[in-house]
């Protein structure tokens, strides 16, 4: 009854998703360096996660978050990336959670600060094969339902869909204008990384909104971020930095008034 239980929650459905992803894309793309870079990849966080617990003294419950990150990680990273750097990457995207926080929950969502840090530091390649990019385009199919069962889950749909049709808007008129290079993000494989990451990295509930309202405007502000960074820099980092822009965003709405820091000292 108790796996019942902990299928249906949001975390139980990423999961799930996310585990049948990495064998479908591997199996579709024949490389099993993917499940092994996975392996790798949630074990590291895994670790690193229950550390970082140890040593803030925060109450111990089952790293299943760190179990996402690591396998978002190994999703997105190319295949032929080392284990060293994947492994150093799942330990930069889990410490974070421990420096950066708010009210007891992470400013920042890890797996994108991870990935962020990790093509800053190491140059690493970023194939997002766990959106299924390098397979035929029905297969997309995939991450759509696993990621709208998981958005209905969390309750995120004017999130992702803000962020969605205003990501897309701007990037059509930025090609209609012939701005950067636009039109390629309208393309497979972006299109699979765009919506993997407005589908589950997003809705990431401990560094997203949940009103509304707040949902609207984070979705926007992720997408226009994220938008500005592509026509300028190009490259598959724009979603990641988009996002940690709504991340600030979130944590500067939601942060304590220093007043209130001393009434409650």
């Amino acid at each position: 009854m108790k796996v019942k239980q902990w299928i249906k929650t949001p975390k139980g459905y990423v999961i799930l998703c996310m585990l049948a992803y990495v064998l479908l894309a591997s199996a579709g793309t024949m490389d099993i360096k993917g499940v092994i870079n996975a392996g790798i990849a949630v074990s590291v966080s895994v670790v690193a996660d229950m550390l970082g617990t140890s040593l803030v003294k925060k109450k111990r419950t089952p790293p299943y978050s760190a179990v996402i990150t690591g396998l978002i990680v190994a999703l997105i990273l190319s295949t032929s990336a080392s284990w060293i750097v994947v492994a150093a990457t799942a330990l930069l995207a889990i410490v974070p959670k421990y420096v950066f926080v708010n009210k007891k929950k992470a400013i920042f969502n890890p797996a994108a600060l991870g990935l962020l840090l990790s093509s800053l530091l190491f140059q690493t390649g970023q194939s997002w094969w766990g959106a299924f990019g390098d397979l035929p385009a029905w297969s997309l199919i995939f991450p759509v339902i696993g990621g709208y069962l998981v958005t209905k889950r969390v309750n995120k749909f004017p999130l992702v869909f803000s962020f969605l049709g205003t990501y897309f808007v701007l990037l059509l008129i930025m090609g209609l204008f012939q701005f950067g290079d636009a039109t390629d993000a309208l393309r497979i494989p972006y299109i699979n990384a765009s919506l993997f990451f407005a589908l589950f990295m997003l809705t990431d509930p401990p560094t997203s909104p949940a009103k509304y309202k707040d949902q609207i405007i984070f979705g926007v502000l992720c997408a226009v971020a994220g938008a500005m960074v592509y026509a300028y820099f190009g490259g598959l980092i724009y979603l990641f930095v988009g996002l940690l822009a709504g991340n600030l965003y979130h944590y500067a709405r939601t942060r304590p008034s220093y007043r209130t820091q001393l009434l409650t000292r």
